[in-house]
């Protein structure tokens, strides 16, 4: 398998390495292709995201940069959308990931994911009562919207609800209620006929052990045709390739294309 990834972050958002950086320790990894993802402008949360100005510069860098090392490695050039962005014009992108970062309560933009775990469980106390399962449901709602506006290449992290829920800690992925709410999601997304991703990045943060999405979800939307490509979700080049041979193990029953064959 040749080696690409096309969930990269820099520090042009809330990544640790630089976009040259990134290329040359892909290019010493062994990577054929690197797509870069930085995250799309939310005014809501603009503590992790592109500004329009460095959304600009973002651009025009990679531009430069996919010239210079053309002949080491490809280079594409995407964003990754969340569902409340700002950005209105897509078309200078090569790809846009699909992802939902918050979910709202009242007037107030809840972070899904925002570290450490004691955050999430501040949030949901104070807007959900405690309940995980209403969370969660929300959460899931926003999915399954992510067509609505974004029309994404592929969807990213579908069950990041879950980043601080290793070993169900905090509430039952069994329950009716959950299970319910990510089925809903899914077939809503298997509409599009994109692939879904299989995501490393919470492995390589220390916040998980098994990639995104659990096996389960996994297994039901390979039975109901979905695809996946692999991806680490980047934001350290040490890591870029975290966890690619085990996921190949662990979902050698799923559908696993080379995404850069849909972008020629």
């Amino acid at each position: 398998m040749e080696l690409k990834n096309f969930h990269t972050h820099t520090t042009y958002c809330d990544g640790k390495n630089t976009a040259e950086e990134m290329i040359l320790a892909a290019i010493n990894q062994g990577f054929t292709a690197l797509g870069f993802s930085g995250h799309s402008h939310t005014s809501i949360d603009p503590s992790y995201c592109m500004t329009t100005d460095e959304t600009r510069r973002y651009i025009d860098e990679l531009k430069t940069l996919r010239e210079k090392y053309a002949d080491k490695i490809r280079i594409y050039i995407g964003l990754e959308a969340d569902l409340y962005t700002d950005e209105t014009d897509l078309s200078e992108f090569d790809y846009t990931i699909g992802s939902v970062h918050y979910v709202k309560a009242g007037d107030v933009y809840v972070p899904v994911d925002e570290s450490p775990a004691r955050h999430q469980i501040d949030y949901v106390n104070k807007y959900f009562g405690g309940s995980f399962i209403s969370f969660s449901q929300a959460y899931y709602e926003n999915v399954a919207r992510l067509g609505e506006k974004i029309n994404p290449s592929f969807i990213g992290h579908f069950d990041l609800v879950t980043k601080f829920n290793e070993n169900d800690c905090l509430f039952s992925t069994k329950d009716p209620r959950y299970i319910e709410a990510w089925q809903a999601a899914a077939d809503e997304l298997l509409k599009l006929k994109v692939p879904f991703e299989i995501n490393t990045g919470a492995i390589a943060r220390n916040c998980r052990v098994t990639p995104y999405p659990a096996l389960d979800i996994a297994e039901y939307i390979t039975e109901r045709g979905g695809e996946f490509i692999l991806s680490s979700d980047c934001h350290d080049s040490d890591f870029l390739s975290c966890g690619f041979d085990d996921c190949l193990k662990r979902y050698s029953n799923c559908r696993i294309v080379d995404f850069e064959e849909r972008l020629k």
